[in-house]
């Protein structure tokens, strides 16, 4: 049965809508988080965005998973939809238009070439065709008004590209503008766009009444705060969680206003959470800093599932041997890597060192399924090219709570990040999950995690890009790796990386928010 606000609570407890700003199943921390909430009695709606025109659903454990439709009326940028007077004169309004004319006039001068011909063609139509000279005034009119078109439609083109990264002196001038005018409220002018998700999902989380809600990173923050202040104006006193994954002015900006328009969209939602969650010490820090926090956000780190459910394993087949997919035996040096490849990952860098590195073969799991990456196939070119194709092994992914026995029969595990703003505030689910696994690890020295690989003594922390140095480390972890594996002994260590005490982390918070909803003694009771 569907859940709506008519629907009784099981076991007394409260009504948690999640809302996060994907289609949900590659995220591994927001299925985690829905399940085990679920599972300790609260109703769970988990709302994604659905990658079609149509509703789907479906359901992970005892949570509920609804993926809405998000029309994006509001992306186009607002340049595209007038004319640039001032800028190119001649330019069209949109590179729309622009396109739509030059085809227009291709196909006029193409009708104008067919009619020409007929004029000279023996057979079925001749007598139909006309005469020839009545051509010569709209053949030199076409010409003429190609030529027209082309100039116009490469003005258009050329702002067009001029203005992709929203980085000139006028759109920075703008920019700026904006921001000091309307401060916190410049994301309406900077990014429209996120008008549409609070649009899309609006109706549908207003519909189930939630006495919490809990938005997943920046996007769902705004539209959280909105639902959550719509609540209390109707006189249901509803909890908000900002749970944010990642630190938003040290994201990648795709164009001149897309970070100061998103950190403006941050930061006018945030005051309206009753709490935040974060997923390392360091950015909760960060947070209380930028957003004035009253408290510091919690930590739930992104530790993987140790116990799954039954439902969980049923759906699974057994997990693969690692070693058997690379077709190397137990006395192979073998390392792993997990996790999805792009520049700022750092695997050029494992590639690079295989020629100083003999013997020593790479698991790369990075294969997500039914879906091709460019950047993979950048990485088996660069294999190609170094000559490693025989020792670098390309795996598909499994589920994520399989990835530590997966990865177990590794020698070791790396993770060769490169600085950038949010790399320094991580604790990646990789980093568990090999721990989990009882790896030694090699680690770029991105600040967080190099800083907790030096305090336990688990691995080896080498200059991130620095393949020289990669080398070094990979060469100390293989040659004692009982020496990193003896932190893995340290009593507590690994029961606290684990998401079961993440989830319990969770749920304390709930309860705290909505202390009338009492907690499950029983947590393996049935709903």
């Amino acid at each position: 049965m569907e859940l709506d606000s008519t629907t009784p609570s099981r076991g007394g407890r409260g009504r948690i809508v999640m809302l996060v700003d994907n289609g949900v199943k590659n995220d591994s921390r927001v299925q985690k988080t829905a399940r085990s909430a679920a599972d300790a009695g609260w109703d769970v709606v988990l709302f994604g965005i659905s990658p079609d025109r149509l509703k789907h659903k479906w359901k992970i454990g005892e949570a509920e998973v609804r993926l809405i439709p998000k029309p994006s009326p509001l992306a186009p940028r607002r340049h595209d939809m007038r004319r640039p007077i001032l800028r190119k004169p001649l330019a069209y309004r949109t590179p729309q238009q622009a396109r739509y004319r030059v085809q227009a006039v291709k196909a006029w001068r193409s009708d104008l070439r067919f009619r020409q011909a007929a004029t000279q063609a023996k057979g079925p139509g001749e007598s139909v065709s006309g005469a020839k000279g009545r051509l010569i005034v709209p053949r030199i009119s076409a010409k003429l008004y190609s030529k027209w078109v082309g100039l116009r439609a490469r003005e258009t083109f050329e702002l067009q590209e001029r203005r992709r990264g929203l980085d000139g002196a006028i759109d920075r001038a703008a920019t700026g503008m904006w921001g000091r005018l309307r401060g916190e409220r410049a994301w309406r002018q900077l990014l429209p766009y996120l008008w549409d998700y609070e649009l899309a999902f609006a109706k549908h989380i207003d519909k189930l009444k939630p006495d919490l809600i809990h938005a997943h990173d920046f996007r769902m923050l705004g539209v959280g705060a909105r639902a959550a202040v719509r609540g209390r104006a109707a006189g249901r006193p509803v909890k908000l969680i900002w749970d944010a994954h990642e630190y938003v002015p040290g994201l990648h900006s795709a164009h001149g206003r897309w970070l100061p328009g998103h950190v403006a969209w941050e930061k006018e939602h945030a005051v309206f959470a009753d709490t935040a969650i974060t997923v390392s010490p360091s950015l909760a820090e960060l947070l209380k800093r930028d957003h004035k926090l009253a408290e510091l956000p919690h930590v739930v780190l992104n530790a993987p599932v140790c116990s799954p459910d039954p439902d969980e394993v049923a759906e699974a087949g057994p997990v693969p041997s690692l070693r058997e997919l690379c077709g190397i035996d137990e006395g192979t040096p073998l390392l792993a890597y997990c996790g999805g490849i792009n520049p700022v990952r750092g695997v050029e860098t494992m590639i690079e060192a295989m020629p100083s590195l003999p013997g020593v073969h790479v698991a790369l799991v990075s294969v997500p399924p039914g879906k091709a990456y460019s950047a993979t196939a950048k990485i088996e070119k660069l294999i190609e090219e170094m000559g490693v194709g025989d020792r670098v092994h390309v795996l598909p992914f499994v589920p994520h709570w399989q990835v530590p026995e997966y990865l177990s029969s590794a020698d070791a595990a790396v993770s060769p990040l490169h600085h950038l703003p949010n790399h320094e505030l991580a604790l990646s689910n990789k980093f568990f999950e090999y721990s989990q696994a009882k790896l030694p690890v090699v680690v770029s020295d991105i600040r967080t995690m190099a800083e907790m690989v030096e305090k336990t003594g688990q691995g080896e922390v080498f200059k991130a890009q620095d393949v020289e140095d990669y080398v070094r480390a990979v060469k100390a972890v293989l040659a004692d790796p009982g020496r990193y594996r003896k932190a893995y002994e340290k009593p507590g260590l690994l029961e606290q990386w684990t998401w079961e005490a993440q989830a319990e982390v969770l749920d304390r918070i709930y309860s705290e928010l909505l202390p009338d909803k009492p907690r499950r003694t029983d947590r393996n009771a049935s709903a």
